[in-house]
């Protein structure tokens, strides 16, 4: 640049600095500064984004607000990480992307977020109202995309609206089941200036109701009672458990009530591994024999076979935020409707005291024999998780990563069958510390997962276990993570395939045509994260898995750069799962 061009862009800038100073002592404000207060308003202190003509007043505004702006390579990357943002902090998550491919890339995103119930604004542009029809740069019917994968879809369509419409949206990402909510913004309506007064801003804490309803109390009632006659009960707590933060109540509930407790998607590690009340090996047995079975916060969809895996002889109680789960696909006793937290700490307080020494006595044995099933099925695994074959057994490295992690240590999977394999082993020690892509089975969540989780919890350990295939989708983020401070540990089992899929095509095509459309290169990643500037290692001995590992989290914390650690298993090994093709049933 020129001196002259430097001097003409610093007079520029100021007189700019100068106009805007005017303005907002006059009273007048932008249409990206309304957005900017109103998400300030939500809670939002973080936006993920990747850049565009059609959204940069919002970064404007955003600036002034004191939010931070989270800039990727992809938008499907900024929509996975506002939902994992969501679902680390408890807080509403939120993506910004330009119109056209900037909303359709983050398309993924947004569905899984929806599939998940985890609560995400994503906000995009849109061609000036002054061009509607016209045929403006990257013009596309966003609304009607997005309307069948969120709660909330709608077009601002004036200035004064913007605020008011994203409180609108908001209040739906936590009506009932959360989910996310779409907001298009026309530049035009997105860069006009207008006097603040006529703005419509609602003042923050003055447009929600409370979230925490219980239902009808007789209803609690009838499953004390339930559960206090229950001689072999057991619960199972899925997401919306710690979507909602009801996790202490709900360990209350096992622990005050002596019933077992199994764990699905982020619930998983609300209880520590060796907890007397922790079962997650036996879940088939006691869905077969027990009297009582309390569903919370999981529908019966193809991860619980539809309902069909539980036994038609025994009582059945399902709890969930979203009426319109509650008996789909499975017939049951009773259902509550309302906050999981809520709901079980008013169950607890109602039982508490009631239960006779008999059936006190009979859920402890009941409890014991769960144990010991627990310990005969942990056994039984043992000589794979212990596998000294080359190339690795995918149940060695899932074994060694459990061994590996700490109390701090979140785990994220991204993958198909190796991350499958490893919900078999790896056992989060605290609430919040297991990230999945939930129902939709998305592949490339782990990248926007990691950053998510770093930014939120910046004193702990991020470790994502990817396959090869879900690497290789959104792994340049991986730079977005160093860029802002968040470094963490990519371990990938790499068996040069996709092979949860590989699987049912050799069983169904046999070796002739059964690796078409399935087959991957053989990447050493460990040098991807060289090129990055971090630490990488290539690992083909199961015995070297445990000091690869320890070498990789020394250098993230020596060099503050993201570490690949990629373990070569074997493509001839998969998961029961994928074997009997449950995800299909």
């Amino acid at each position: 640049m020129s001196a002259v061009a430097g001097i003409a862009e610093s007079a520029t800038t100021t007189a700019d600095d100068t106009l805007k100073l005017k303005n907002r002592a006059a009273g007048v404000i932008s249409g990206g500064h309304l957005v900017a207060r109103a998400l300030k308003n939500e809670g939002v202190d973080t936006i993920f984004t990747l850049c565009g003509g059609h959204i940069i007043d919002i970064y404007d505004g955003c600036i002034d607000e004191g939010i931070r702006i989270v800039d990727v390579r992809h938008e499907q990357v900024a929509a996975h990480a506002a939902d994992g943002y969501a679902r680390q902090t408890g807080k509403l998550g939120c993506v910004v992307t330009t119109a056209g491919p900037g909303c359709t890339n983050a398309v993924t995103g947004v569905a899984t977020a929806f599939r998940s119930e985890s609560p995400i604004l994503h906000i995009g542009g849109q061609g000036a109202l002054s061009q509607h029809k016209m045929g403006s740069l990257q013009d596309l019917p966003h609304v009607d995309m997005m309307a069948p994968i969120t709660k909330f879809a709608a077009s601002v369509p004036s200035t004064e609206r913007v605020a008011d419409m994203i409180s609108m949206a908001v209040r739906e990402c936590f009506n009932g089941a959360m989910g996310p909510s779409y907001l298009e913004i026309p530049r035009d309506v997105l860069d006009r200036e207008i006097d603040t007064a006529r703005a419509i801003i609602p003042r923050p804490g003055h447009y929600r109701a409370s979230t925490k309803s219980i239902g009808d109390p007789r209803d609690i009632e009838k499953l004390a009672d339930i559960l206090v006659n229950a001689e072999r009960p057991a619960i199972l707590y899925g997401q919306q458990v710690w979507t909602a933060r009801g996790h202490v109540e709900a360990v209350a509930l096992l622990r005050g009530l002596d019933i077992p407790g199994y764990f699905n998607g982020a619930s998983r590690g609300l209880l520590p591994p060796g907890d007397p009340h922790h079962f997650d090996r036996t879940r088939s047995q006691a869905f077969a024999n027990a009297d009582v079975i309390v569903i919370v916060g999981t529908p019966f969809d193809f991860r619980m076979g539809y309902g069909k895996r539980i036994s038609k002889e025994l009582t059945l109680v399902q709890i969930d935020m979203d009426y319109r789960t509650v008996g789909k696909n499975r017939d049951i006793d009773l259902g509550l409707v309302g906050d999981p937290g809520a709901i079980l700490g008013a169950v607890l307080q109602a039982a508490s005291g009631r239960i006779k020494n008999d059936k006190r006595q009979a859920r402890r044995q009941w409890m014991q024999q769960l144990t010991e099933a627990e310990d005969v099925a942990t056994q039984k695994l043992m000589p794979l998780f212990r596998s000294e074959n080359t190339p690795i057994h995918p149940y060695r490295v899932a074994y060694e990563l459990n061994e590996f992690l700490t109390d701090d240590t979140i785990y994220i999977g991204d993958g198909g069958d190796v991350v499958t394999i490893s919900a078999q082993a790896v056992r989060p020690r605290r609430p919040g510390h297991w990230m999945d892509p939930g129902a939709l089975g998305s592949l490339g969540v782990g990248t926007g997962f990691a950053i998510a989780a770093g930014l939120a919890s910046p004193g702990k350990e991020v470790l994502c276990y990817y396959g090869d295939g879900s690497f290789g989708m959104t792994a340049f983020d991986m730079e977005t993570a160093n860029r802002f401070g968040v470094p963490y540990l990519a371990v990938i089992g790499n068996n040069s395939a996709m092979n949860q899929i590989r699987y049912g095509q050799l069983a169904k095509y046999g070796e002739a045509r059964g690796n078409v459309g399935n087959l991957l290169g053989d990447i050493p990643f460990g040098k991807f994260a060289e090129m990055l500037g971090g630490y990488g290692e290539e690992v083909r001995d199961p015995g070297q898995i445990a000091a690869a590992l320890r070498r990789a989290r020394e250098s993230i914390r020596r060099t503050g750069r993201s570490a690949v650690v990629n373990i070569w298993v074997d493509p001839r090994e998969y998961a029961p799962g994928t074997k009997n093709q449950t995800m299909y049933k």
